[in-house]
């Protein structure tokens, strides 16, 4: 449409300078011819001609440079107008693109502090399920060693009831007893001592 429009007004201005160039033409040849003549009525008539020629010429010129002047304004006035909407649409994408983005940020810092919070969680459940493993082994320990010495005293005790038992079979003042009743209470102390110290 602009095309079409474009050369219509270059056709009707070629129109235009055309015959304000024709108009100044014949004034030129009238005057011319009325020269070598050098009658005053057809010098004066020739003068006239090229007067109003001239000033029709200067006129349509005239016309010409107003409209063009016209459709320069126009064509700049719809330039702005589309550089305006542009603008607008721009703008509009601009405000959209911003408000994505700051959404979007939100939603990451939102994670973000969640995972944190998590992580927090995660390490103090790991500390506590540290120090509670630390107090197991702890308490391992000491039931090993209290088993250790439990065992002891039962050996003691066993030891106890066989020297009684040897010492209640025998006869009084045998050394021989004796002697085999201690050897008895000492192994029995000495394997106590070792199963303490393997605990």
């Amino acid at each position: 449409m602009a095309g079409s429009r474009t050369s219509s007004r270059r056709r009707q201005r070629s129109v235009r300078v055309t015959v304000a160039v024709t108009l100044l033409a014949v004034a030129t040849v009238a005057v011319l011819i009325a020269l070598p003549t050098q009658s005053p009525a057809l010098l004066s008539v020739s003068a006239v001609a090229a007067l109003v020629l001239g000033w029709a010429a200067l006129r349509i010129t005239w016309t010409e440079v107003l409209q063009s002047r016209r459709e320069n304004a126009s064509d700049r006035a719809s330039t702005a107008t589309a550089y305006r909407t542009l603008f607008s649409e721009r703008a509009a994408e601009h405000a959209e693109f911003t408000t994505a983005m700051t959404e979007r940020l939100a939603e990451s810092t939102t994670t973000m502090h969640e995972l944190q919070g998590a992580l927090v969680k995660a390490q103090r459940e790991t500390a506590a399920m540290t120090v509670r493993a630390e107090n197991a082994e702890s308490a391992h320990a000491t039931a090993l060693v209290r088993v250790a010495e439990l065992v002891r005293s039962i050996d003691l005790l066993r030891a106890e009831q066989e020297a009684e038992l040897v010492l209640g079979d025998a006869a009084p003042g045998s050394v021989e007893d004796l002697m085999a009743i201690e050897e008895k209470v000492a192994q029995a102390q000495a394997s106590g001592k070792h199963a303490s110290q393997t605990a």
